[in-house]
């Protein structure tokens, strides 16, 4: 395929200074300009740092052990808030440094970043970074056909098959590390009542409920209110430890609260099979609420469904979001998971690229790294 000219390949993105541009303790990190690429998948932005900062990029370590380094890296948090925070980014910025990859088995790392910190899992994130890597050409694919682009990632090892006609993306199919139900039926106290939700692990744990048991709705009228109540319950259930990942610690907690409702009765189809419509909106972090259908949490919302009896092998789910784009989901395979029955989800969807970018810092500027309102 033919490259992007603003997209180049991982080790020619930046023409900027790469190995000094983040030295220095924070507030003094930057020594030269920032280059990136901006994506969205579904509506949700995706910042691509082809060069990440030092910290993070060393020989030997795993990207889970890099997302520990970058979480306690002044040079890493200032970089992440200065290319998430105002007047660069906002409060629903999301992105990625670009890491080595665990093992030669995957082309590529990455660690995801957003206005709070480093996130262990991103659907959206990965789908970008599969339709970047091949329109680029920094894995090759033919014009017309399936490329894998396989991604380690802090949850694990990833893969985004990438399907391209008549040279160029259609779309991108997000195969993700197991998925499986950690809990049912967990009260919560908001300040519109007590709910019940479930918790499911899909690279990361979210909170899912329906919209209406707050009296909600997914539509854009409500995400005030979903934002505040989803903040509610994602901090009384990791204040409760309710979300304790059976053997690494690192993925523990409530990433996020899904919010769902169904758009349709399922239809059976030709072949037997079933298809589920249903919408979502998801808040997570500390309130950033995901353009997208959120692809880690389509398929934590798949390890629900299938443990349910609601989705079974051959079945999909249209999964849409709070602004109407849309994720295909199914299982790819069931497996276990730490001892746990557990589905192996696969979420198709598509990137676009928006832009590439240059940030530089004034050094009078007093607003450095940035702010953000919310």
């Amino acid at each position: 395929m033919t490259a992007d000219p603003c997209t180049g390949p991982i080790a020619t993105a930046c023409t900027g200074p790469i190995a000094t541009a983040y030295t220095g303790p924070i507030g003094t990190a930057y020594t030269g300009p920032i280059d990136t690429v901006d994506w969205h998948t579904g509506g949700e932005p995706f910042r691509i740092v082809p060069a990440a900062p030092p910290a993070v990029t060393g020989h030997g370590p795993t990207v889970a052990e890099r997302r520990t380094a970058a979480m306690a890296d002044a040079g890493a948090q200032w970089t992440r808030a200065l290319l998430c925070g105002e007047p660069r980014g906002h409060a629903d910025m999301y992105g990625a440094f670009l890491v080595p990859p665990d093992d030669a088995g995957a082309h590529l790392g990455a660690l995801f970043w957003h206005k709070d910190g480093f996130s262990t899992a991103c659907g959206h994130g990965t789908i970008a970074l599969g339709a970047w890597a091949v329109a680029t050409g920094l894995v090759p694919a033919p014009a017309d056909g399936t490329t894998d682009v396989v991604v380690d990632v802090p949850s694990g090892r990833v893969t985004a098959s990438v399907r391209t006609a008549g040279g160029r993306v259609a779309d991108v199919t997000f195969v993700n590390v197991p998925g499986h139900v950690h809990a049912r039926g967990v009260e919560v106290a908001t300040s519109l009542g007590t709910v019940t939700v479930d918790i499911a692990y899909g690279g990361a744990m979210y909170a899912v409920l329906p919209a209406h048991r707050l009296g909600l709705r997914v539509r854009p009228g409500d995400v005030t209110a979903v934002v505040a109540v989803g903040r509610e319950i994602r901090d009384a259930l990791n204040a409760a430890r309710a979300a304790e990942h059976p053997e690494d610690d690192r993925l523990s907690g409530v990433y996020g609260t899904v919010f769902t409702e169904e758009a349709g009765a399922p239809v059976e189809r030709p072949d037997g099979t079933w298809l589920l419509h249903h919408r979502n909106v998801t808040v997570f972090a500390d309130g950033q609420v995901d353009r997208s259908p959120c692809g880690s949490g389509t398929a934590a919302r798949v390890a629900l469904l299938a443990d349910a009896g609601e989705l079974c092998l051959g079945d999909e789910l249209r999964h849409e979001s709070v602004v109407g784009s849309v994720f295909r989901a199914r299982i790819e395979r069931s497996t276990t998971d730490h001892g746990r029955p557990a589905v192996v989800p696969a979420v198709t969807g598509t990137a676009y690229a928006t832009g590439a970018s240059r940030f530089t810092v004034d050094p009078d500027d007093t607003l450095v790294p940035g702010f953000v309102l919310r």
